[in-house]
């Protein structure tokens, strides 16, 4: 597959999906986003790849942030028009039925973090920085950030990050709970590989229904009732019988 702004490449059942812009440390813009948006709807229905790595090329950048050329451009209207279609974009990552992994291999300001956070995953390398530095550029987060941001670390400490614009390390994004593990660089793919690898040895029915059962909780569903109707479904679903032989066989299952 060859495409603008994105590099693919698969790994057995897995394709990693690296953003390549380097004149810009790999900020996204309204092309890019897009594009990802088709990579992503495509993928959906082919039955061979698993689970999805987004990463950036390169070691400084995961995604430095929005594009600053295009975001000067904007006035209301067209911010408007943007923000509609970026959100639309981050809710279909967040509610993506195969597991996706941010693994962030340097920068992940504004828009990264941003992207970063809609992940079902996070790894960091331990060159890794994170920030919402939107205040600095007289704006505000244009893809669900701060809504999303305390949701992982709490309302005070969003509001230190989102109104400082100050950055944090991959070890304190870590003890926040912002990211899930902090590697070497060297060992940033392999581990995102490995991780991934073990996710997706589980039932894809159990993943997609336990990826909608955790959104559940956060957009004023009634999480508890997702998650019985999903449990409920299970049932009625092969992986439920080969699962069940599997442990009664004492082997591994073949979902």
């Amino acid at each position: 597959m060859n495409f603008k702004y994105w590099e693919t490449e698969t790994i057995q059942n897995l394709l990693i999906l690296r953003i390549n812009r380097p004149e810009c440390l790999n900020a996204l813009n309204s092309a890019s986003l897009l594009e990802l948006y088709g990579i992503l709807m495509e993928l959906e229905k082919n039955g061979s790849i698993n689970g999805v790595i987004i990463t950036g090329a390169g070691e400084k950048a995961f995604v430095s942030g929005g594009d600053i050329e295009e975001i000067a451009g904007l006035n209301p209207e067209l911010a408007r028009e943007l923000t509609t279609k970026a959100n639309e974009l981050m809710r279909y990552i967040e509610y993506y039925p195969k597991p996706i992994v941010a693994a962030i291999n340097g920068l992940a300001y504004g828009g990264g973090c941003e992207l970063a956070m809609v992940c079902h995953l996070r790894i960091a390398s331990s060159n890794a920085r994170f920030a919402l530095p939107e205040a600095k550029l007289g704006i505000v987060t244009g893809m669900g950030g701060i809504q999303r941001m305390v949701q992982f670390i709490g309302k005070g400490k969003t509001y230190e990050l989102a109104l400082t614009g100050e950055p944090i390390d991959a070890v304190e994004a870590e003890r926040l709970g912002l990211v899930n593990i902090v590697v070497d660089p060297d060992e940033l793919m392999s581990t995102s590989i490995d991780l991934l690898t073990r996710v997706t040895a589980s039932s894809g029915i159990s993943i997609r229904a336990i990826i909608k059962s955790i959104n559940a909780y956060y957009y004023n569903h009634d999480g508890l009732e997702v998650e019985m109707k999903e449990f409920e479904k299970c049932f009625g679903e092969k992986d439920f019988k080969e699962g069940v032989a599997a442990f009664k066989e004492k082997r591994a299952p073949k979902f």
